[in-house]
């Protein structure tokens, strides 16, 4: 079958999807007049869409407009994400301010002589971004670390920033507390350990590859890395949810037990309950913007999907999509370019999420491999845009140029490749 067969005409579809152009117009066209691609808020963008999505809908009244936003914003997958989204911000908070994150780069880079520091840089960054399921908060914790070493040992700084974020790209990329897997699995309705296999099959040869460039361009050092002082019982909770995760509990259960085991390594580390329970607080805090984010999209898109809208782009794209692994390329373009204009990956994976598993369902793609697809996508763009969170972070925090570390970028480029590959490898008309 060639193509995807639906009755809505041209001009029906174009407004009908005119909030999702109105959501880009307003966010990129701001952020390039302004030069600041985090000066106008997401939220604020989607908040105006959503009005529009409401304002032009046609044959309802308003009340009716907004029940169907609501329902789609508090749908039960909506809000299952946020419930996931709280329980992560809650743990990776503890976590952190505990010093589980200096305590695992101490393990993971004693070991190690000088020699190998920028390859167990490398893999100690993916670990950790794993663990914690954020590569922001990994790229926060390790680029200082990382951009001092590099300074006193007189290498280049925007080598060991690359490294840094390749790795935080790598782990958040297969974390089971990730928003981002959260977000390509809910949408495609498939088991997270189902989508961590069909991942791992894309990016460990990449990260293997980059790990071997990494050896190979690594410069002499003669430091080594002065350590923490924090025990090592710290990691705990971290080992406790990737073990748990990867025994494919539900995932809320494994962030209850990762909570309760941080909890408890906190207590016996000399911690206050109720320091504790105030750095849970921050974490959950920290999540507000996203929850809201996703609440908005969500509703956004309902209105779009009621409209006809996201039939209207099935039959558009359908014209070109003859085969399942032009329907995965679609998908991972698709992706790529709504998270080029967000510089959010997450974001951008909700925004395709729906009309992604349209297209997976009609032509035969597993749910694992069309989530691993909407991650794998968005977190090459993320990785490779000089303007998303990551990057001006990493930049920030180690005073250098964001677009400095990008010729050292190997794990994303070479990601590139690797996912093509895996499209290309697909056979032409699976199984349905």
């Amino acid at each position: 079958m060639s193509g995807i067969k639906v009755d809505i005409s041209s001009s029906k579809g174009i407004i009908a999807v005119s909030p999702i152009i109105v959501f880009l117009l307003v966010y990129l066209l701001t952020s390039l007049v302004c030069g600041d691609f985090y000066r106008m808020p997401i939220s604020v963008a989607l908040l105006i869409a959503s009005i529009w999505a409401a304002c032009i809908m046609r044959g309802k009244t308003l009340a009716e407009r907004i029940e169907i936003f609501s329902k789609e914003a508090g749908s039960s997958n909506v809000l299952y994400m946020v419930w996931i989204f709280i329980l992560a911000g809650a743990f990776a908070a503890i976590a952190k301010k505990t010093g589980a994150v200096e305590a695992t780069v101490d393990i993971t880079l004693s070991f190690l002589p000088a020699s190998m520091i920028v390859p167990g840089l490398f893999i100690a960054t993916c670990f950790i971004s794993m663990s914690i399921g954020t590569s922001v908060g990994t790229v926060v914790a390790l680029t200082p670390f990382a951009s001092q070493m590099a300074e006193e040992a007189g290498a280049p700084i925007p080598f060991f920033v690359a490294i840094v974020l390749g790795g935080a790209f790598f782990g958040d990329n297969l974390s089971f507390i990730s928003d981002t897997t959260i977000a390509a699995t809910r949408t495609q309705g498939c088991n997270m350990k189902d989508k961590f296999k069909a991942n791992l099959a894309i990016v460990l040869p990449a990260a293997i590859i980059a790990l071997g460039l990494y050896c190979f361009f690594a410069p002499s050092l003669d430091i080594n890395p002065m350590p923490s002082g924090k025990s090592h019982a710290l990691i705990i909770p971290y080992l406790v949810v990737i073990a748990c995760a990867l025994l494919g509990i539900n995932v809320t259960l494994v962030l209850l037990l990762g909570i309760a085991s941080a909890i408890i390594v906190g207590l016996a580390n000399g911690l206050a309950l109720l320091d504790i329970f105030s750095m849970a607080g921050e974490g959950i805090d920290s999540v507000g913007a996203l929850i809201i984010i996703t609440l908005l999209a969500a509703g956004m898109l309902g209105m779009i999907k009621s409209a006809g809208g996201i039939d209207f782009i099935l039959k558009v794209l359908g014209k070109n999509i003859n085969t399942s692994r032009g329907a995965q390329l679609s998908i991972s373009l698709l992706v790529g370019i709504v998270n080029l204009c967000t510089a959010n990956n997450t974001v951008a994976i909700i925004t395709v999420g729906s009309l992604a598993k349209r297209i997976s369902s009609h032509y035969g793609i597993p749910p694992r491999k069309s989530a691993s697809l909407l991650d794998t996508g968005s977190c090459i763009t993320q990785a490779l845009i000089p303007y998303g969170a990551q990057s001006l972070m990493a930049a920030s925090l180690a005073g250098i140029s964001p677009v400095a570390p990008w010729r050292y970028l190997f794990y994303p480029q070479i990601l590139i490749l690797c996912l093509g590959i895996s499209i290309l490898i697909t056979k032409k008309n699976p199984s349905r």
